[in-house]
């Protein structure tokens, strides 16, 4: 293929964004990047009923903070536009098209109202035919243009019945195509039925209008989810009856991702249930006010998400696992995205968030905290504070635990006072505080090696007094260094909550 790469990411307006469009989004940014081509946003609106407010806005905002923005479509702009499917039909970008199939004799009128075709469903089911399906075996019986004479057409048409448009499937034929995931797929037209390409309301389906607009807008890759792969056939042919089949894109079917635990389709009641957001933003549903968590007010960084998000189908053949955007880039393939469904695992996305954090300057999740906090900490001590805790957290959220960073201990942790705190405690805890009062430089090597002299002159282990001395200045069990936390607290501070947990305990 030598024409310029174009591919297009067309989501739904139909709720919030879910982290498997996402993923669908990134892979079509992937690739055009890769090729030196352009990445489209449009949004597929055909179906009124199902339109959400605020899903479009969702959608876009949802993609930037992402960092895979389109540099072509709806919001953006661009040569190929409108960009949004209801404001193409109200150009008239898709009548004349389905017109030209009913001409050449590849789809047909169909005056069926939904209450005559719900009362054949019914009628097959009470016959043992539960799959019914309006096709080349059944259209004959229907009211429709092939079963109707042409002046019957002509009237219904002349008085303004309503009808819809059905592609004429034919009889017993094999559909071959080459899918770049998933090598040739080749399905057999008795296995289709004649689905409707033009609605009563005079929009298109999904199946004309997608045909359609990746036409005229000169689409080499359809790269989208599996859940497409059995409309494939019918596309090809779409493509085929329209005259377009020398510049048909190619495609790409992306595996399914799948949930944690069982088999099945990763969806938001699986989020629901084990505890971890589907979605990349928070998203309040305008009908319910029901508020669906985000990974961004989760406190995932963005290139933790995609991080995950990418090798969520594909992998790069090497044991590398963390991967810039740009790396993504260069990286990324469409021969290495598996067949087969991919797991989720909520864990391993943790591990990606960790690993980020970790790789961040302190200064930066210094910074990071500061807007997490209250009170007046320099950005050098809240870099302090991060290069402790940092180890030990996934999320800055989890820095926060460190509590006594940003505050004397208002309690002391109940089981170490049980275990360790003795009679003999305060005495010797009062002793290690004059210890530390002549210590002339307040360094973490030095207060260790202060404590270590203080415990062989009094013949004690570690466990005989460490604990204690957390306990007194963190009100904490467990926890960082205490000598480096005791430096970053400074010398008064840790002498003084020193004296009040002898005092207080």
């Amino acid at each position: 293929m030598n024409r310029r790469v174009r591919v297009r990411f067309a989501p739904s307006p139909t709720g919030p964004l879910h982290m498997g469009g996402v993923r669908t989004a990134l892979y079509n940014y992937l690739f055009a990047k890769k090729h030196g081509g352009d990445f489209l946003l449009r949004i597929e609106d055909t179906d009124q009923t199902r339109f959400v407010e605020g899903a479009e806005n969702y959608i876009i905002e949802s993609l930037k903070w992402c960092g895979i923005m389109p540099n072509e479509g709806q919001g953006i702009g661009g040569d190929f536009g409108p960009y949004k499917q209801s404001e193409r039909k109200d150009a008239n970008m898709y009548t004349q098209y389905a017109m030209q199939l009913v001409e050449s004799g590849h789809a047909y009128y169909a005056f069926d109202t939904a209450e005559e075709l719900e009362e054949m469903r019914e009628l097959a089911k009470k016959a043992k035919m539960p799959n019914w399906q309006y096709n080349s075996i059944t259209r004959g019986s229907l009211k429709n243009s092939i079963s109707l004479s042409e002046d019957e057409v002509k009237a219904r048409l002349d008085v303004g019945d309503p009808f819809t448009i059905r592609i004429k499937m034919p009889r017993n034929e094999d559909v071959r195509f080459h899918d770049e995931i998933r090598g040739w797929v080749t399905v057999n037209t008795n296995n289709l039925d004649d689905k409707v390409l033009y609605k009563s309301d005079g929009m298109p389906t999904y199946h004309l209008a997608n045909i359609v607009d990746d036409h005229l807008m000169e689409i080499t890759h359809v790269i989208r989810g599996e859940e497409w792969l059995p409309s494939a056939p019918l596309h090809v042919l779409l493509y085929r009856y329209l005259g377009w089949e020398e510049t048909m894109p190619l495609f790409a079917h992306l595996p399914l991702l799948l949930k944690p635990d069982g088999n099945g389709k990763l969806s938001k009641r699986d989020g629901d249930r084990l505890g971890f957001p589907v979605f990349p933003l928070e998203w309040k549903d305008p009908s319910t006010g029901e508020i669906s968590s985000g990974y961004k007010q989760k406190g995932y960084f963005k290139e933790s998400f995609i991080n995950m998000l990418a090798f969520l189908g594909w992998n790069p053949g090497t044991p590398q696992e963390i991967f810039s955007l740009d790396e993504l880039v260069e990286a990324f393939t469409l021969e290495r995205v598996s067949k087969s469904g991919a797991k989720f695992d909520p864990d391993k996305t943790k591990w990606f968030n960790q690993q980020y954090l970790r790789s961040k300057s302190d200064l930066e999740l210094g910074s990071l905290l500061k807007e997490k906090i209250q009170g007046d900490f320099s950005l050098e001590y809240l870099a302090g504070v991060a290069n402790l805790m940092k180890e030990r957290a996934s999320f800055i959220d989890d820095m926060l635990e460190g509590d006594y960073f940003f505050g004397k201990p208002s309690e002391y942790d109940k089981d170490t006072v049980n275990k360790k705190w003795k009679p003999e405690t305060p005495a010797l805890i009062s002793e290690l505080k004059e210890r530390f009062a002549n210590v002339s430089e307040w360094k973490s090597e030095v207060l260790e090696s202060t404590f270590k002299t203080f415990l062989e002159e009094k013949g004690l282990g570690m466990g005989a007094i460490l604990p204690n001395f957390r306990l007194t200045v963190t009100g904490k069990g467990m926890g960082p260094s205490m000598f480096a936390i005791a430096e970053l607290l400074g010398k008064e501070e840790t002498l003084t909550r020193m004296q009040e947990g002898i005092d207080k305990i």
